[in-house]
């Protein structure tokens, strides 16, 4: 049975429109080896420091397979990063591993087995007509599927060619010189505009020694030989230039040095010890090539300084795949990543890089912890599918990731209580968010089940797609069965508000604002509940207030759903604008205004500890695009949209934001709003109680008088 379904399969491949030449490998494959590089990029004053949970690997061995019918006899070209074998049909093995090699005219199926330990097995294979694309299948010797590629819009992953390696995958290097040098003996301290990621290059060194490098997001932790959380050192001898960090051989150009590892910095000291010297440092900034597709411009000059800040802030975490701070973790992470997708699509809208971090984080089968052992981390990563199908409308990629998601959700149903409600237990980290006093997490979490209603929810509208039609009811049930219990269990009349948990099933009494924000977002209350928790919560200062960017993207999301766009305005100024005024070049974890300095550069006991770059600081970039441009898909992949602007207390604003099909630019003032459409689906504008239709391919300008609005 097996193999008629891989027979099949090989068939259909055959008949599919051609796609384009690439290097290809077994689906998710590239992004899991990727993550695991990026993964194990982080080091604390000098010492690897590697992710603690599970790190899965690639497929060490890959078949690949394709049915062909040729006219005549064809000269196949061929590379593959590992060895390989190819046989053609079921016989007719090909000696040895050669780069060339004729397939008879006819029919055939070609068998091309790529093994490699250390990196992808991935195949490319060039001959008149028949060339490596995704309409080949793969197998791990167990369920054939289509095979998987890196597009063009990644970047400098084209892959069309056999020299470009899949496994030297690198970003774009640019050089960015200090805007102040200053030395005073054997010291020399380097300052760049603003905060960056790459790899110093020491210009201009002379004679024999060592030179140790001491990195920081302030001056304060460059200086700090004895705390700084990022350092180097490189031996100069007669015969060697050797990275002690990393026992490599940096590279050189003439006398000056690249060294071996990307660093998050703004500042560097660099010391030399014996009787060597450095003339001048370069930092070789490491970033991704992608266009800053959306747009944020107003009357007010703070708010555009924190966009574009929030926007540079995203762009230094957009890399291979999305990661959560450029100093210290370095890590993918489920809860983080989800918020950077959406910054994302707003800003970039760089869907690859969306695909990969899903895959990585992913990882493969069996399931034996939670993404990042996080309980909601992992209703974060089926949640994030939802949004990204939402976005751009990618069935491909949903019947790719389905099968993981099938299993995942398995394990987390594997693990529920007797009323089918998820706890945290042995082994599960339940995070819900880096809170100013302690909080409960025992029991069953009124957050946590909002979450994982929504991932319910996801499978069903999934397995929709897949057309698996048993899944979705079975999905569909299940998503019923919950919906009905969180606002029995957790909703309390008198404080008017979601109670955060039960404990032995006992309601307790402690309010926190994540069930609340959630509950709103979710649309899981009537109006008069709404209401009640716009009151009693998201305005009530005795209410445990949120102190992370990550958090507070979801309650000013919430407080924007409830129309309180005027008040996170406010918020947005005080709080982002509170950073810049601190000096900020990027957006940090957290940020508490009555911290002094450089008391609040500490975090986890480490007095350099905080990340200064950190994505989820970037919230402001989808806020302004979705409540105040106040663009949304209403069908996947923008298929239909619409547009509820909110100008608030400004003269005018003016933007583009991102879609599948091109941009939808906005501009408002107090008089007319103009909208400009070119290439995407129809749209609605909606102002108040009117709505006013957008056609495709169509600029609209419509006066607010006209709508008898002021």
């Amino acid at each position: 049975m097996k193999t008629k379904i891989f027979l099949l399969i090989a068939v259909v491949a055959m008949t599919m429109q051609v796609a384009a030449q690439s290097w290809i490998w077994y689906p998710g494959d590239m992004d899991i080896w990727m993550g695991n590089k990026i993964n194990n990029l982080r080091t604390e004053r000098g010492s690897f420091y590697p992710a603690f949970w599970r790190a899965d690997s690639h497929e060490q061995t890959v078949e690949y397979v394709k049915t062909v019918e040729l006219a005549e006899a064809e000269d196949m070209e061929i590379r593959a990063e590992g060895q390989y074998g190819i046989k053609i049909d079921n016989h007719g093995y090909v000696f040895g591993m050669p780069e060339r090699f004729t397939v008879p005219k006819g029919k055939h199926t070609l068998h091309i087995a790529v093994h490699n330990k250390e990196k992808v097995p991935a195949l490319w294979l060039r001959g008149k007509t028949v060339v490596s694309d995704t309409t080949w299948t793969v197998t791990n010797y167990a369920v054939p599927v289509k095979a998987d590629t890196w597009t063009e819009a990644d970047g400098n992953a084209t892959f069309a060619t056999s020299q470009q390696l899949p496994s030297a995958y690198h970003l774009s290097v640019t050089p960015v010189e200090p805007i102040r040098e200053s030395k005073e003996g054997n010291e020399l301290f380097a300052e760049w505009q603003r905060e960056g990621i790459g790899y110093l290059q020491l210009n201009g060194v002379k004679g024999n020694g060592h030179v140790c490098i001491y990195y920081g997001e302030s001056p304060d932790e460059a200086r700090d030989k004895k705390y700084s959380y990022l350092r180097d050192e490189v031996a100069f001898t007669t015969d060697s230039i050797t990275d002690l960090s990393t026992l490599t051989i940096s590279r050189r150009t003439g006398n000056n040095y690249q060294l071996a590892c990307s660093r998050a910095m703004r500042y560097a000291l660099v010391e030399c010890k014996g009787n060597v010297s450095v003339e001048s440092v370069t930092l070789l900034s490491e970033m991704k090539d992608v266009a800053w597709r959306g747009s944020f411009e107003c009357s007010d000059t703070l708010l555009n300084r924190i966009w574009q800040v929030g926007a540079y802030t995203l762009h230094l975490t957009d890399r291979e795949v999305m990661i959560e701070g450029i100093k210290r973790d370095r890590w993918i992470w489920s809860g983080d990543a989800i918020q950077s997708y959406l910054m994302n699509y707003y800003a970039f809208f760089d869907t690859p890089v969306v695909k990969r971090t899903i895959w990585a984080l992913r990882g493969k089968d069996p399931v034996l912890q939670h993404i990042n052992t996080i309980l909601d981390y992992t209703f974060f990563w089926f949640n994030s599918i939802y949004d990204y199908y939402l976005y751009t409308g990618d069935k491909d990629f949903v019947r790719q990731i389905y099968p993981r998601m099938v299993s995942l959700m398995e394990y987390v149903q594997g693990r529920l209580n007797s009323r089918g409600m998820v706890e945290g237990k042995h082994g599960d980290w339940v995070f819900v968010d880096w809170s100013p006093r302690k909080m409960s997490k025992d029991g069953e979490l009124a957050f946590e089940q909002l979450v994982y209603l929504r991932s319910l929810q996801t499978m069903q509208q999934c397995a929709e797609l897949v057309e698996n039609t048993g899944d979705a009811e079975h999905y569909e049930k299940q998503a019923k069965q919950l919906s009905e219990l969180i606002i029995p269990t957790f909703w309390n009349a008198e404080k008017g508000a979601m109670m955060h948990h039960t404990k032995d099933r006992q309601l307790q009494d402690e309010v926190t604002r994540y069930a609340n924000m959630f509950a709103v977002l979710y649309d899981m209350l009537d109006e008069s509940q709404r209401q009640s928790v716009l009151k009693n919560v998201l305005q009530n200062d005795s209410v445990m207030k949120i102190t992370t960017p990550y958090m507070r993207f979801y309650e000013l999301e919430a407080l924007c759903a409830l129309g309180q766009q005027k008040q996170v305005m406010d918020e947005m100024r005080s709080y982002w604008g509170g950073m810049l005024a601190q000096g900020a070049t990027t957006f940090w974890e957290t940020y508490d205004p009555k911290e002094g300095y450089p008391e609040r550069l500490a975090m986890y006991g480490n007095r350099y500890g905080k990340s200064l770059c950190h994505a989820w600081g970037a919230s402001p970039i989808y806020l302004l695009g979705k409540y105040y441009l106040g663009v949304c898909p209403t069908k996947p992949g923008y298929a239909e949209w619409e547009c509820r602007p909110c100008l608030g207390d400004l003269k005018w604003m003016k933007g583009d934001v991102p879609t599948p099909h091109g941009n939808i630019h906005i501009e408002m003032t107090r008089k007319q709003i103009a909208i400009d459409s070119k290439g995407c689906g129809p749209g609605k504008l909606i102002i108040g109680q009117k709505e006013v239709m957008v056609n495709p391919d169509q600029r609209i300008v419509v006066s607010l008088r006209s709508l008898h609005l002021r």
